[in-house]
Parts: structure tokens; C-alpha cells; sequence
């Protein structure tokens, strides 16, 4: 895509103005044209860079180094007392967990909360229970019946980390519903038509649409589980160029006099939310059928991992109580 061959034309009334009343005139022709830019519902549009599952993320993060490294041995351990306790809570949250793939296939149970609300439940437990036995047992390994069953929750709880990012990625809305690769196009075309706030720049439209087509090409040529990986390349380098691009054409408005520079700075935030959005739209149509099969893979391997899980924590269980 070639970002230097254009500059911006102010439309309407795009020739420079002879005078200074016509230049004030097509000032406020120009003034009146940008409009917020429409916002498709797309499952990356909208999202903020502090949010409640990132703060989360950081203090179980924290929580978890801190046990590491405090030498926990010296006040829990894991046969009486609090350490105990931390064992038979978590483990139970692990059994828990159980809950949501039940309450998903009984749709008759409604009443009891939302499939979207018992997802929620069913991934908060599958971070308490995992942090709560890791504290259970000092972060340390033992026997081999303990081993099993702590890789075998570590593996589990890992995994969960990765179905979270993959349901996300294909699921939009706070009800949590599937979308389909129809109503991503739909949503794209909506904010393709909606290029009306950028008419101050003519031909960003065009350039959008170039770089969309060139990053759809872009996953359509590779392989399947590499194209989120492509798509975000390709995002990534194609808002570079047009920021770029929409920075340069309102510099040389600007040296023209066609508008002043707090315009230019204003027309400049409205280009870059209308660029921002359209770019992800495309992105999300390109990189979701990659998605859409990996939450399937990942759905078909969850599973066994959990059966898995649940038969060593039962084996350590009995074998510390017995033996």
C-alpha cells in the first residue's frame, strides 16, 4: 500500500481557497462534517488496557511469587491445621468446577443464573482452587500419588488459561453468546460504509480497504493456527502505515493553511478511532474460523485433562487418608 502519493484534500471544496474569507468558509464546511465513527461489536472492539480480569491476573500473579518465595514450610503443612484446610477448599473448588458444563447442558435449570454467569463462576474457581492447594502444598512436590495429581491440576489450570483467550476471541456481547463469521462481515460492512466521518480525508478509505483485503489475503495464504499470529502482524503494521499516512496529510493541510492545527489535531483523533476500528473488524474476520477451531481442539483435549484430574485427586486423597 503506497502511504506517501497522497495528501489530504479538504472535501467539499477541496481547492485551496483564493481568500481569506473562503479559507474561514471551507473551515467551517470542514468543521461540520467529522462525527464520532460508528462502533461495530466486534469481539476485540471496545476494550480497555486496565480492566477487573487484568488486575486479577496481576495480584494472583503476585500472590503466587510471594508463596513462592516465602518460606511457607515454617507456619502450613499440608497434613493438619491450615494447610489442611487449604487442601479439602480447594480441591473442592476443583470439584466444583463440574458445575458449569452441567448447568450448560440443562438449559431447564435458567432460573439458578445464565450460562454466561456460571462461565464466569467456573473460571474463577479454576484460578482459587489451583492457588489455594499450590499454598497446601508449600509450592514444594512429594510423594508420587501428590505428584501426579498437582502436575496433573497445574496442567488443567493451564490449559483453562488458553480455552479463556480462545472463548473470548469467538464470543461477543455480555451475554456471552457465540457470534459467527456472518455477523463479523456484517459488523465490517457497517463501519465500511460509515466513512462519512473521515470525508475530511477522501482517500483513507480506499487505503483501509487496501489494507484490509491485504491482511485478509494474508491469513486466507496461511496456516491455520498461525493466522491469529499473521492477523496481528498484519493489524499491526497496517495501523502503522495509515496513522502514518492521516499524520502526513494533515501536516500539509496544515502548511497550506487549510486548517489550523487544532482542527488538524482533532481530525486526527476521529481518523485514528475510525482507522483503530476498522482494522480490528478486519482482523477479527480474518483470525476467527483459526479460533473457532481451536476452542474446539482445545474443548476436545480439556476435557480428558479434567477426568484425568479429578481420578488422581481422588487416588491422593484416599491414599493420605488410608495409608
Amino acid at each position: 500500500m503506497n502511504v506517501e502519493r497522497n495528501v489530504v484534500t479538504l472535501h467539499p471544496a477541496s481547492q485551496p481557497a483564493s481568500t481569506p474569507e473562503q479559507r474561514r468558509a471551507q473551515l467551517r464546511v470542514v468543521s461540520s462534517q467529522p462525527q464520532e465513527p460508528a462502533r461495530a461489536e466486534t469481539p476485540s472492539a471496545g476494550r480497555r488496557w486496565i480492566t477487573v480480569p487484568r488486575l486479577c491476573a496481576v495480584l494472583v500473579t503476585a500472590l503466587l511469587v510471594w508463596g513462592y518465595r516465602f518460606p511457607l514450610q515454617q507456619y502450613i503443612t499440608p497434613q493438619t491445621g491450615l494447610g489442611y484446610l487449604l487442601g479439602i477448599v480447594g480441591g473442592s473448588a476443583m470439584l466444583l468446577l463440574l458445575l458449569y458444563p452441567v448447568r450448560k447442558r440443562l438449559p431447564q435449570f435458567s432460573a439458578l443464573g445464565s450460562t454466561k454467569l456460571w462461565f464466569e463462576i467456573h473460571t474463577a474457581l479454576g484460578i482459587i482452587g489451583p492457588v489455594l492447594i499450590l499454598f497446601h502444598s508449600n509450592f514444594r512436590t512429594g510423594a508420587t500419588n501428590s505428584n501426579v495429581a498437582l502436575y496433573s491440576m497445574l496442567i488443567v489450570a493451564g490449559s483453562g488459561l488458553f480455552g479463556r483467550y480462545f472463548y473470548n476471541r469467538i464470543h461477543i456481547g455480555l451475554d456471552g453468546r457465540k457470534t459467527s463469521l456472518a455477523e463479523l462481515r456484517r459488523n465490517a460492512d457497517r463501519l465500511r460504509q460509515s466513512g462519512k466521518e473521515t470525508a475530511f480525508l477522501p482517500e483513507l478509505v480506499n487505503h483501509i480497504d487496501d489494507a484490509e483485503q491485504g491482511m485478509i489475503r494474508t491469513c486466507e495464504t496461511s496456516f491455520l493456527l498461525a493466522r491469529p499470529f499473521a492477523a496481528a502482524a498484519a493489524a499491526l503494521t497496517a495501523r502503522w502505515r495509515l496513522r502514518r499516512y492521516v499524520r502526513q496529510s494533515l501536516r500539509a493541510a496544515t502548511a497550506r493553511e487549510q486548517m489550523s492545527p487544532a482542527q488538524a489535531a482533532r481530525f486526527a483523533e476521529i481518523a485514528d478511532r475510525y482507522v483503530s476500528a476498522r482494522i480490528a473488524a478486519a482482523r477479527s474476520v480474518a483470525e476467527f474460523a483459526a479460533f473457532d477451531r481451536m476452542f474446539s481442539l482445545w474443548h476436545a483435549l480439556h476435557m480428558p485433562l479434567f477426568i484425568l484430574l479429578l481420578i488422581a485427586g481422588i487416588v491422593h486423597v484416599v491414599s493420605v487418608h488410608v495409608y
